[in-house]
């Protein structure tokens, strides 16, 4: 009887781990997906709504205003005929923003170069935790603290700038009164806005690379060298994008203004005298005593203000996009 050797057969080739999983990732692929895509959808579908309410309620208002929307200085929606018009209010806003800008900025470079490059590890972890906790604080907070605080003692400053640089007509001080002025309101949006721009230009100069600042000191450079060489140049953007974001913040900052600001539709060069006026203070303000009809001409004076916040958010993120580090380009 013939022996019959068994034929070895091939063992099956395992499945390889994962195989049969790609119906489920692809599925979660698609839901992850779909979800991404409808919120971004979802956020152009609230914006542009917005957009839509906000021109079609001032197109109401601005039809039947008998002064120039841009160039009059007054604002009486209730009036037979009325007149309104916001060139008190733009250059409020704007005046006010440029100076707390104009503090903000370089207290909050120097105070983010600090906790990233000077400060000793078991200082700069908490000092950065208090800058990060003065954005918390209510906008309310703020307001009253400047009106019981910052206005009294503001009033021995207007003096000093009036008597050594009231020759500059800008700190002249004209008229008497309490410091409720556009300079001080610039002076708090600068404090408000101060942790934002500080918090953003942190982490800006932690990411500049290791290796560029070693190379510096390697080669000699002392340390304002080395942050001037190597930090501030990579940190350009950022710092300029984090302006901005501030910026937006104190071009819509309601409550505070509100509450320290003595508002008139007076437009005026002597930023310590008291009034003034910006978009979002005024929008506060007669809000609830206006009609329809005035509450469609600060409607109105709303589109201006949403329009100029986009634009300031926008130049933002153009800035941002010129980087690659920023922008997750390379993510």
């Amino acid at each position: 009887m013939a022996s019959t050797t068994p034929i070895d057969t091939p063992p099956a080739s395992p499945v390889a781990p994962g195989r049969a999983r790609p119906r489920t990732g692809r599925a979660g692929d698609k839901i992850f997906l779909g979800l991404s895509r409808g919120s971004g959808i979802l956020l152009l579908v609230l914006m542009a709504s917005i957009a839509v309410f906000l021109t079609y309620r001032a197109s109401l208002a601005i039809a039947d205003n008998e002064g120039n929307f841009f160039t009059t200085f007054d604002w009486n929606p209730a009036g037979d005929p009325p007149v309104f018009g916001i060139a008190v209010l733009l250059f409020g806003t704007v005046v006010s923003s440029i100076i707390a800008m104009a503090i903000a900025v370089p207290v909050a470079v120097g105070i983010a170069l600090f906790i990233s490059h000077y400060a000793p590890r078991k200082l700069a972890a908490p000092l950065a935790y208090v800058v990060d906790l003065l954005a918390a604080v209510p906008s309310i907070v703020y307001g009253i603290w400047g009106a019981l605080f910052l206005v009294p003692y503001l009033e021995g400053l207007n003096l000093w700038l009036d008597d050594f640089f009231g020759w500059t007509y800008l700190f002249e001080k004209t008229e008497v009164g309490v410091a409720r002025s556009l300079f001080t309101v610039g002076i708090l949006l600068a404090i408000m806005i101060l942790p934002i721009v500080t918090s953003v230009s942190r982490e800006v100069f932690l990411q500049v690379p290791r290796m560029n600042e070693e190379a510096a000191l390697a080669l000699g450079a002392t340390r304002w060298e080395v942050i001037r060489l190597s930090v501030l140049p990579f940190g350009r953007s950022g710092v300029i994008s984090a302006s901005m974001l501030g910026l937006g913040r104190a071009l819509g900052e309601t409550m505070a203004v509100a509450t320290v600001l003595s508002p008139s539709f007076i437009v005026s060069g002597h930023l310590l005298n008291p009034g003034g006026g910006t978009f979002a203070q005024n929008i506060a303000a007669k809000f609830d005593e206006a009609n329809q009809y005035g509450r469609d001409a600060l409607i109105a004076s709303g589109l201006v203000l949403f329009v100029l916040t986009l634009l300031v958010n926008g130049a933002a993120r153009l800035i941002i996009a010129r980087r690659k580090e920023y922008s997750g380009a390379n993510a």
